[in-house]
């Protein structure tokens, strides 16, 4: 199969990335480094999370985050959510677009979630119905698409098997995630030989653990997978996989896309803004040769 000729990128910095770094950042923060993602034509992006503070105290105040940002119009705005007390707090915040997850690995999903993959399913079935009904857009995650910390390499029947019923259960977009980032373009490719998940709802999630992602991602254009998430400056990380370097660098992303001759709609200058605002707040480095290089070359005269 060819590459798909346009990609939609899902950018994760906001909530996946953040929840991770080592900085907590107060809402005026983030409002502007989300509004910055808005401007650089990001047709996709995750606010934040509706989960306990006393759990995830980086994504704290994200009703505030919420109600703060512009909204551009064509901009879906996605909210996690690990519960039906969460969705309830998007309901009270009507909001548009939630999240929800789960996991392809049984372990991972009882230390993660506190929760069997069918006891988080059965949880999502309480709720997802009725956020359709509203209109409201649902996306499911499943972690550990390729491998576990705690059981090791997963089966991709497995994953089919858990990504399916987030399908059944009224999910319209369906994303699988390398969570500890170990996944090579073989394996990738050999989760995807037999997706039973219609390729327009299908997206894939890399970390960078190993310098894999690109080539990861590359694996997935080529069994025509055409959402892609991504987090701007490489933000976030792993705390199951020691030395996690975080999730794939969107500039990074929107660098191979452009060579490919991929349709991606971002405008990079416009992005590097942003990656250069965050790196800031978080006293961080950019997190790749490529990423310093666009930069770099972006401020050249």
């Amino acid at each position: 199969m060819t590459v798909p000729t346009k990609v939609k990128l899902v950018e994760v910095g906001p909530r996946d990335g953040l929840q991770a770094e080592s900085t907590t950042l107060p809402p005026k923060t983030r409002i502007h480094f989300i509004d910055q993602l808005s401007k650089s034509g990001l047709k996709a992006i995750e606010v934040g999370s509706f989960v306990s503070p006393r759990w995830i105290p980086h994504l704290a105040d994200t009703d505030k985050v919420y109600q703060g940002i512009t909204k551009s119009p064509g901009v879906d705005y996605s909210i996690l959510v690990p519960n039906k007390t969460g969705y309830e707090l998007a309901i009270q915040n009507e909001v548009k677009s939630i999240a929800v997850f789960t996991a392809a690995s049984e372990t991972f999903c009882q230390k993660n979630i506190n929760a069997s993959i069918e006891e988080s399913l059965q949880n999502f079935g309480e709720f997802i119905p009725q956020a359709r009904a509203k209109g409201i857009r649902v996306r499911g995650y499943v972690s550990c698409a390729i491998a576990c910390p705690y059981e090791g390499p997963i089966a991709p029947e497995r994953v089919h098997k858990v990504a399916l019923k987030l399908l059944n259960v009224g999910c319209d977009e369906i994303s699988l995630g390398d969570t500890i980032g170990v996944g090579t373009p073989s394996q990738v490719q050999n989760l995807l030989r037999h997706n039973p998940i219609p390729l327009p709802q299908l997206a894939v999630h890399f970390h960078d653990t190993y310098g894999q992602a690109l080539a990861n991602i590359y694996a997935a254009l080529e069994k025509g997978v055409s959402i892609i998430d991504s987090s701007v400056s490489g933000l976030g990380g792993c705390p199951y996989a020691p030395g996690a370097s975080g999730n794939v660098a969107t500039e990074d992303v929107i660098y191979l896309l452009t060579g490919l001759g991929i349709d991606h709609g971002v405008d990079l200058k416009k992005l590097l803004e942003s990656a250069d605002f965050i790196d800031k707040k978080l006293s961080r480095k950019t997190p790749s040769k490529a990423s310093q290089a666009l930069r770099l070359q972006m401020r050249s005269p």
